[in-house]
């Protein structure tokens, strides 16, 4: 299987002196998904938990929800002209009786590391029907709390820390636990990989949780999160504003520049618990 981390030469300048040495980069490689043996999509990721991403993004495409949908989830066999196994090429086998989604060129689509989900044929299409609707979450978070979790993801971040190049996406309960954390070079892949292993485990939809991304917050990854139940995502670089419209929309609460204590409140505002103002 492919590694996290790879090294390569390079040439370090600091202070006007020059020099050779090796460093940590993250990998990335293609991965395609195939559903029923059909494919369907290629992302660009860091390799590891890559069955998880496969389920988590058709958790996106609404395609499943819960762990029976899916009845295997395997590499690929014979995915070079020589028939060994690149370990880059999944297949998600789906469980009889779910229904299998029309595979034609609008849904067969390229994914990358930095914009996620492309080629949909309209914005229509993207806005899938949840299974999980969050705006009846009656979740309600103190805003201090919400301050900490920034940091407390990078504590997280092992991979970060070893070469620099890496989105991060965190599960947080209610009470500020840290229930999973994903790196990837794609923060929508992180994301993925998070929900998916979530259906692997049988706890969608995740009610009363909180997913803080780096970054900014997409449309993509508020969809991400409405998919799979998620009612407050918070990221600390700037929502697009697609990404409000679907929040508002959805009664998913949105918080954009979380840094240092600091945050704007983009919809659903009702569910963070602000301190009183002063007379």
């Amino acid at each position: 299987m492919g590694r996290v981390t790879e090294r390569r030469r390079v040439v370090r300048v600091r202070g006007g002196l020059a020099g050779a040495r090796p460093d940590t980069l993250v990998a990335e490689e293609p991965l395609e998904i195939r559903l029923n043996g059909k494919p369907l999509a290629i992302t660009m990721r860091t390799p590891g938990d890559d069955f998880a991403l496969a389920v988590g993004f058709l958790v996106s495409e609404g395609v499943v929800g819960a762990a029976d949908d899916v009845r295997a989830v395997t590499y690929c066999e014979g995915a070079t002209e020589d028939g060994s196994n690149t370990y880059n090429v999944v297949n998600v086998q789906l469980a009889p009786g779910v229904a299998l989604p029309d595979i034609t060129l609008e849904r067969n689509v390229y994914t990358t590391s930095s914009c996620g989900l492309c080629g949909k044929a309209s914005l229509d299409a993207v806005r899938t029907a949840t299974r999980f609707p969050p705006a009846a979450d009656p979740v309600r978070l103190p805003v201090g709390l919400v301050g900490e979790l920034p940091d407390r993801l990078r504590a997280a971040q092992k991979v970060f820390d070893r070469t620099g190049g890496l989105h991060a996406a965190g599960l947080f309960s209610a009470s500020g636990e840290l229930l999973d954390v994903r790196e990837d070079v794609g923060r929508h892949n992180a994301v993925d990989k998070i929900i998916g292993r979530a259906v692997q485990a049988g706890r969608l939809p995740l009610a009363g949780s909180v997913l803080l991304v780096s970054g900014r917050a997409s449309f993509e990854l508020a969809q991400k999160a409405v998919m799979a139940g998620i009612p407050v995502l918070a990221a600390v670089s700037a929502p697009s504003s697609l990404a409000v419209d679907l929040a508002q929309e959805a009664g998913l609460t949105l918080i954009g520049f979380l840094r240092g204590g600091d945050m704007n409140i983009y919809a659903g505002e009702e569910r963070i618990v602000l301190p009183a103002e002063a007379d």
